[in-house]
């Protein structure tokens, strides 16, 4: 569905001055009417270059210092809250409720295609988490976007964070499980210190909507699992980007039990050698870069360690002239 850009109404955005967003629609899915929204701050002056992020589970757009890092470096700045996550969330659905992650396909095309029509021809397209998972594949889909000229991945989801057993024996099993019983639930085992090693309300420095972005979430639908494992399969098996990629990771991974230092230093949540091991299998420009003392969304470490995340991501950006 194309939006062109005179019915595109922008509004502004929860995130304050300078951050605009625009109400994207798709047909009905099983559960009724779909959005996603689309967000942007724009540099000061005009560009021809854009960047275009993708958030994770149980997440959504609130990183303002990264929106803002990109628009001093001379990059118009979007974001998406896909179907179902943050901005996007509508009353009758089930929260982040997706059988397959191309589902979410329509809304990276369509923003891409509303980044074009605003005058951009260069796009960083960017993903974190499971967003780094739905951004490698879109960019191995399509090979030959005329915008995307680059791909940033921060601490992609390309694996399961389970032990060699589970991986090789349960999330098969589970996966088709979930193809045939979407609705059954799993433990999720998500870390229950790394939100709050984040929010200003408990142990960390950032402002954000702890609706959006739960504290603790205990169990997922097999439909997520059975999506993410049958688009992590094609990420084990090999793809090929053509454009350059640069995948950022942590240093380390630890599962702290209590709250303490690993969970502000260290990723919680992902196994940063599962990164690594598969990011070695894909064709192309692809360089890692590993964030000492990062957290498993790097823009929200510490302030020193954020820092080294941008010198690099953007010392990358000069050196392929994007």
């Amino acid at each position: 569905m194309s939006h062109p850009l005179s019915s595109l109404e922008y509004q502004p955005d929860i995130l304050g001055e300078g951050y605009e967003q625009a109400t994207l629609e798709f047909p009905p899915d099983t559960e009724g009417t779909v959005v996603a929204t689309l967000i942007r701050k724009k540099t000061d002056q005009p560009t021809s270059k854009a960047v275009l992020y993708i958030h994770g589970f149980i997440d959504y757009f609130f990183q303002t210092e990264m929106a803002e890092r990109f628009n001093q470096q001379g990059f118009d700045f979007y974001a998406l809250d896909l179907r179902k996550y943050g901005r996007s969330y509508m009353s009758h659905q089930k929260l982040y409720n997706v059988y397959h992650l191309s589902e979410y396909d329509a809304e990276i095309s369509q923003a891409l295609e509303i980044i074009g029509q605003e005058g951009h021809d260069t796009v960083l397209l960017s993903g974190h988490s499971t967003g780094g998972l739905i951004t490698t594949l879109y960019a191995a889909h399509h090979p030959d976007h005329p915008l995307i000229k680059g791909l940033w991945l921060n601490s992609p989801f390309y694996d399961f964070n389970m032990t060699p057993f589970e991986k090789k024996f349960v999330v098969p099993k589970l996966s088709r499980l979930g193809k045939r019983f979407p609705e059954m639930l799993f433990p999720s085992r998500l870390n229950r210190h790394y939100v709050p090693s984040l929010h200003i309300s408990y142990q960390g420095e950032w402002h954000f909507d702890l609706e959006w972005k739960k504290p603790s979430y205990h169990w997922v639908r097999l439909s997520f699992v059975h999506a993410i494992h049958e688009a992590q399969k094609e990420i084990h098996q090999g793809i090929r980007l053509n454009i350059p990629t640069l995948l950022m990771h942590a240093h380390k991974t630890t599962y702290p039990l209590r709250f303490n230092r690993n969970a502000q230093t260290s990723d919680v949540i992902l196994q940063v050698h599962d990164m690594i091991e598969h990011a070695q299998k894909i064709q192309g420009d692809v360089q890692l870069c590993s964030i000492q003392n990062g957290v498993h969304d790097l823009v929200l470490s510490e302030k020193p360690v954020r820092e080294q995340v941008y010198q690099q991501l953007f010392q990358w950006l000069e050196n392929k002239a994007l």
